[in-house]
């Protein structure tokens, strides 16, 4: 289950809508110093012009799969996932339409890391699009969040919260940021399975690192490589002097999928221990920080829903 260097590796690319975002993922995926041997494009928008995209690009490496029903990430990367298994992939990895690899040496690097840590699966960090020395979503390491590349590692030899690993190494266990890039051993699928389809968007890509944490699988993210994205940091809305955080995604659609998942995610086998954290983070962002009990009471059902599965959409 183990990651190699000389897997056969298939890009899974999910888009929707946005076809000229695509074309820069999709340019350097296939122009990787070590080739990806599939190109998997899940294109929930079925817009032929993605079809004629990826034969540009990828030539006979592209498989294109048009959707007529919006599937969402969760279920896009399932669809996938499944198609790159009945391809006989080794490996998948994984982009979106508005992200990319930050050059043509990542898979190379992922992969070498792979094996000098024998992963399950790897993650490059996950930078700003347009300013790639800063992340493009925060990141806690013990009680402080880090917003800089430059942050995950700390000056004295040791990466922050971890106390044996050197300056010199290249990994940060036991985290991940999934899907952006991501590199997973399809036979890593047996244990973990593929994406939560009825998550559709929003904390699909949580669920999934809870189940690889939960495998025993090693896995990590290597630090000496990135995957571009926009920036996500403005949801997260500090709290408590900056000493915790919540998410309040301004889009109506997105709040109601990221609160409703989140409470099926608080409901799950190793994420329990972490309900009361979330009531209280959420109580006193609405009720203290922001005055907004319309606010609560809208998280408060929204919860609710997800924990007691209520898959249904607005």
């Amino acid at each position: 289950m183990i990651l190699s260097a000389t897997d056969k590796v298939a890009a899974v690319v999910v888009t929707h809508n946005r076809v000229e975002l695509l074309r820069s993922s999709l340019e350097v995926v296939a122009q990787q110093s070590r080739p990806v041997h599939w190109i998997i494009v899940v294109d929930n928008g079925a817009d032929p012009a993605v079809e004629k995209l990826l034969a540009e690009i990828a030539g006979d490496r592209g498989i294109y799969l048009p959707s007529k029903t919006n599937l969402g990430g969760a279920g896009g990367f399932a669809y996938g996932f499944l198609v790159a298994l009945a391809q006989g992939a080794d490996a998948v990895w994984c982009a979106d339409d508005d992200g990319r690899p930050e050059g043509p040496d990542v898979l190379a690097t992922l992969q070498d890391c792979a094996v000098r840590h024998n992963l399950a699966e790897v993650s490059p960090v996950v930078c700003n699009l347009d300013n790639p020395d800063r992340l493009a979503f925060p990141l806690r390491r013990g009680l402080e969040w880090r917003r800089l590349r430059s942050e995950l590692t700390d000056p004295r030899g040791t990466e922050v919260g971890d106390t044996a690993n050197n300056l010199g190494d290249d990994l940060l266990p036991g985290i991940a940021s999934l899907f952006n890039g991501a590199l997973i051993s399809t036979r890593a699928m047996e244990v973990i399975g593929i994406p939560d389809y009825r998550l559709f968007i929003r904390g699909d890509e949580v669920e999934y690192h809870r189940r690889l944490h939960r495998s025993g699988l090693p896995f990590g993210t290597c630090l000496t490589t990135a995957y571009l994205h926009p920036d996500g940091s403005e949801e997260f809305r500090p709290i408590l002097g900056g000493k915790m955080h919540t998410q309040y995604p301004e889009n109506p659609g997105k709040r109601f999928f990221t609160y409703r998942n989140r409470g099926y995610l608080m409901n799950q086998p190793g994420m329990r221990r972490l309900l009361p954290q979330e009531y209280a983070r959420f109580g006193w962002f609405f009720l203290v920080q922001q005055k907004d009990p319309k606010g609560f009471w809208e998280w408060l059902k929204l919860h609710r829903l997800g924990r007691k599965e209520r898959f249904f959409r607005p």
